[in-house]
């Protein structure tokens, strides 16, 4: 298999622990380990300290997969299949789903792997654009128009990343109708699920929506445990999460022992996981908002309706990777440009989940007074 580089994992495989101030990471700062003991009911404080370091069960613990199973109105744990993170579910769901020949619909921009792996497998893939003007919003008849007969699934990332679009109830709605209309599957990033601006946006999960719906999760975003490198395929399609079980044999066969164990404590703390995460996007995002509302129009934005993240523009008549680049260079501080996604314009992306935003916010605006000041 041939592979396009991952712009974005190259571009923090190079920064991201060489900078003073990452101001564009997507996840929640992350639990430390004594904390997340803290929370152990007396089961899996046991099952911690008794803990033994052999391979684990291939699907996942049975315990850990009934915890995920609970996240979702429909699904059972034999409608859950652990993974080591949400990115081998993405490779192991196009694998899965896609053979040469086959397209499959993607909203655009993205994070590259929900497009790019079914490229490499010879799938035709068709960009439904998001688009600044439009509040990012996501537009079902767009789906519509690019379904065709060999369409094999259609990639939504809600909240999404890099915009924190989130699709209208109706407009959800609307999606999963087309796709169970047209009999195809529904791929659902749910990886910010529960970082709604407003809790009353949640949608419908993806494996709950309709039958062939698909609901990828993970312990990296929301759940701020990124470290833990767990993950999950949510589904009512046995035959499909079948086939990923299979394919999986040819990857990781098994979760971390101590990360499934890890994964389940903080699952079921997750009232309390959750809680703190909402806490810091919502202060971060905040401030942000004071930001480009005293940036004397140097920065525009559209407030984003979910997730931990954002993509607003410069303004300024200079192009956004020269800016942060100078940025960069001058105060230590990381944004991720448009480029990095393939998305021409001035965009870049902010994360609003890590505890050193304010620092960083700080010498961003520093920075845009001295240089357009």
């Amino acid at each position: 298999m041939r592979i396009a580089d991952f712009a974005l994992e190259r571009y923090f495989a190079r920064w991201e622990f060489a900078v003073e101030h990452l101001l564009c990471a997507s996840d929640v700062e992350g639990w430390s380990l004594a904390d997340l003991l803290a929370t152990a009911d007396p089961e899996t404080r046991t099952l911690w300290d008794g803990l033994r370091l052999g391979y684990t069960d291939t699907l996942g613990h049975p315990l850990l997969r009934t915890q995920i199973a609970g996240l979702y109105e429909n699904a059972s744990a034999d409608d859950v299949l652990v993974v080591a993170g949400p990115q081998e579910a993405i490779f192991l769901l196009s694998h899965a789903l896609l053979e040469p020949g086959d397209h499959a619909v993607v909203a655009w921009p993205a994070y590259q792997s929900l497009h790019e792996v079914a490229r490499s497998l010879g799938a035709d893939v068709t960009l439904v654009e998001l688009r600044e003007a439009d509040g990012w919003r996501l537009d079902p008849d767009e789906i519509r128009r690019a379904l065709r007969p060999e369409t094999r699934v259609v990639v939504v990332n809600a909240p999404h990343n890099p915009t924190g679009m989130l699709p209208s109830h109706a407009e959800w709605r609307a999606v999963a109708g087309l796709c169970a209309d047209a009999g195809v599957h529904l791929l659902s990033d749910e990886v910010y699920r529960y970082l709604e601006a407003d809790p009353a946006d949640r949608l419908a999960a993806g494996c709950d929506a309709l039958d062939r719906g698909v609901s990828i999760g993970g312990m990296s975003k929301s759940f701020a445990m990124a470290g833990l490198r767990i993950g999950w395929i949510a589904t009512r399609d046995r035959g499909l999460l079948d086939r990923c079980a299979r394919l999986k044999d040819y990857t990781t066969i098994c979760a971390s022992a101590p990360s499934e164990v890890l994964a389940l404590m903080g699952l079921r703390a997750r009232g309390a996981v959750i809680e703190r995460s909402r806490a810091i996007v919502a202060e971060n995002r905040t401030l942000f908002e004071w930001f480009v509302e005293g940036s004397e129009g140097r920065f525009a934005w559209v407030r984003p309706r979910g997730g931990s993240i954002a993509f607003p523009r410069l303004v300024a008549d200079e192009s956004i990777d020269a800016f942060a680049a100078a940025l960069l260079e001058e105060e230590g501080v990381l944004l991720v440009p448009g480029s990095v996604f393939g998305h021409p314009g001035n965009h870049f992306r902010v994360g609003f989940g890590r505890a050193g935003f304010v620092a960083g916010l700080e010498r961003l605006a520093a920075f845009a007074e001295r240089r357009y000041g």
